[in-house]
């Protein structure tokens, strides 16, 4: 595993302190949302992005106040863009996965892209690119340019990629790029790939990645927690397939010695219970947080390495004594949202009340609209630090969804 190390990646657990994160601002691509696509965009509602980044702004600024270096997504594809054979290599893989078969309108793309700006093209690729926005050369245009849908853009806008958790997880000191399972959000986890291999933060970090953007079985960083250094959880969900869990577990199982077991916990494959982290996270090191909704409907399972090679696969029955048994510790505790009444938790669940950032063992961030389950967390000894998130919340999603942590202190 530490062959080729990065010095800007260190996870060994959820809950080390906080050293460096990686963020994206809501930009003008919440701006091209609208009402007929949410779906395919993956939205339930339009959010105000003016006050969305306002609390963005929020969010970013009480990490800083606690210590964290924040490094934003957009910047850090800005800089790469800066070098024309980069440029030229995104642009080129850009054009070839929007799967057009007219070659003169690829070139007549390409070619609108490759004459932006590298500022102008990160926010083309993040925003997207309309197709009113596209003059299309020589004089016998093909059918399909007069005959017309109702489909806005050429290159899609990436209204999801504030939740930054997702497309990239740091296990160890190496990065996943992971395969997302809506097309609405593939090309983050290209760009991402690109930032990993070109940046020089990232350096020697794009040279050996648990997993890449295009491999064929999705995995979602929503779904997978790092427990400790030996040991990950991985939800397995509507997100998150049982053939993306299997190959990273075999990854890691080769070339990380100190990973001992992947805990498979399957949750129910629906929009309310997209990841593992809607409805469960770590907040301490023998505390996690729960919805009581999904307590009696998860599975879980034990994935080990076989000493002659492979994977062995064991059904566990219990939650608490898999992670008790797993993580070396007599007991565990499951805090469960909305205290104890099923009205309050549903209502907090959807505002992602289980959805918690930690930034240090027993410190977490949530969002203040939560009170009932935030004041649960400071019964059981943990430190809330709460946020506003009255817009963020829209696109269904908290502060761990938020952030994908790059640096973590060892926890002792």
């Amino acid at each position: 595993m530490d062959n080729q190390k990065s010095p800007l990646l260190n996870i060994g657990s959820e809950i080390g302190v906080l050293k460096t994160i990686l963020l994206h601002r809501p930009g003008r691509e919440l701006e091209q949302l609208i009402p007929k696509y949410l779906d395919e965009m993956l939205f339930e509602d339009i959010p105000y992005l003016a006050r969305m980044q306002e609390e963005h702004d929020g969010f970013a600024r009480t990490l800083r106040d606690r210590g964290a270096e924040v490094l934003y997504f957009e910047d850090l594809l800005a800089d790469i863009l800066n070098d024309k054979d980069v440029k030229q290599s995104v642009v080129s893989e850009v054009v070839e996965n929007l799967g057009l078969t007219d070659t003169k309108l690829r070139g007549d793309i390409s070619s609108l892209l490759d004459e932006r700006s590298p500022e102008e093209l990160a926010t083309t690729l993040l925003a997207g690119l309309a197709k009113a926005d596209v003059k299309q050369s020589g004089f016998e245009k093909r059918l399909s340019y007069y005959i017309k849908d109702d489909y806005p853009f050429y290159l899609d806008p990436l209204p999801n990629l504030y939740f930054a958790r997702d497309y990239g997880t740091v296990i160890g000191s190496r990065l996943s790029v992971n395969s997302m399972k809506a097309r609405a959000r593939q090309r983050e986890s290209m760009l991402l790939q690109f930032i990993a291999k070109n940046h020089i933060r990232f350096e020697g970090a794009g040279d050996s990645l648990w997993h890449e953007y295009n491999e064929p079985e999705s995995i979602e960083g929503g779904d997978i927690l790092i427990l400790n250094e030996s040991i990950i959880a991985i939800g397995c969900s509507a997100r998150t397939s049982a053939e993306g869990i299997e190959n990273l577990a075999a990854r890691l199982f080769a070339d990380d010695e100190r990973i001992r077991e992947v805990i498979v916990i399957q949750i129910p494959f629906a929009r309310a219970y997209m990841h593992l982290d809607t409805v469960f996270t770590m907040v301490d090191r023998d505390k996690f947080t729960i919805f009581p909704g999904i307590t009696d409907r998860v599975h879980v399972f034990s994935l080990t390495r076989r000493k002659e090679g492979g994977i062995r696969i064991n059904g566990r029955e219990d939650l608490i004594k898999t992670l008790s048994k797993a993580l070396k510790l007599p007991s565990i505790q499951l805090i469960e949202t909305g205290g104890g009444d099923a009205v309050t938790a549903e209502r907090e669940q959807w505002n992602d009340s289980t959805n918690t950032l930690a930034l240090a063992p027993g410190t977490v961030v949530t969002y203040r609209r939560n009170i009932v389950s935030n004041d649960i967390l400071r019964e059981h000894g943990v430190e809330v630090v709460e946020i506003p998130g009255s817009e963020l919340v829209r696109g269904r999603g908290g502060p761990r969804c938020m952030s994908m942590p790059l640096k973590r202190e060892a926890v002792d």
